[in-house]
């Protein structure tokens, strides 16, 4: 079925929106609320997240360098398959490789859409939703990005948010507006 003839029937375009930033930045919690806002818009629309991921189709990865590359390649593989079913597919993952990152929007091409969640490390640290950094800073987690591991921040990402200064509503806001104005076929 052609992609094309996809977007009409949903009366959207297919699409992916990459959400990146380090850990406690906001991405699962804003791609969650983006994916309901979108849905009750009759969008298409699913979430991936690094927590759902890793416990299914990633259980056999760790942390190296390794395996968050391979932890990557899987994601956008199956996101892939969404996308050409015509979905709009929402990828929360840390990403913290621009290499990693750009193979995935090879894929994809014009359909990819990197969203950076950049509020700083200080803030990521004082949220700890999960107590990661504190976990990390006492050595029980090694290879923890933007401590005992690089991230490498998107150099053009089509939108950043800076999640400390802005509201998730202010966040959606912005998300929703540029989806209405990416995603909707012609």
């Amino acid at each position: 079925m052609p992609a094309k003839a996809r977007w009409n029937k949903n009366g959207h375009k297919g699409g992916v929106l990459w959400f990146t930033g380090l850990s406690g930045s906001g991405k699962s919690t804003l791609a969650m609320a983006l994916e309901s806002v979108l849905f009750a818009k009759n969008y298409e629309v699913f979430t991936l997240d690094g927590d759902n991921l890793r416990f299914g189709l990633n259980a056999n990865l760790d942390f190296s360098t390794e395996d968050r590359s391979e932890s990557i390649r899987r994601a956008g593989e199956v996101a892939a398959l969404f996308v050409n079913s015509g979905m709009i597919i929402l990828v929360a993952l840390i990403s913290p490789f621009a290499k990693s990152r750009n193979q995935i929007r090879q894929i994809f091409g014009d359909q990819f859409h990197e969203i950076h969640l950049d509020p700083g490390l200080a803030a990521c640290e004082a949220r700890d939703p999960k107590g990661l950094y504190k976990k990390a800073r006492a050595g029980k987690i090694l290879n923890f990005t933007g401590l005992s591991s690089p991230y490498e921040p998107p150099i053009d990402p089509e939108i950043r948010l800076d999640t400390n200064k802005q509201t998730v509503e202010e966040c959606l806001s912005q998300l929703t507006k540029y989806v209405d104005d990416v995603f909707r076929a012609a």
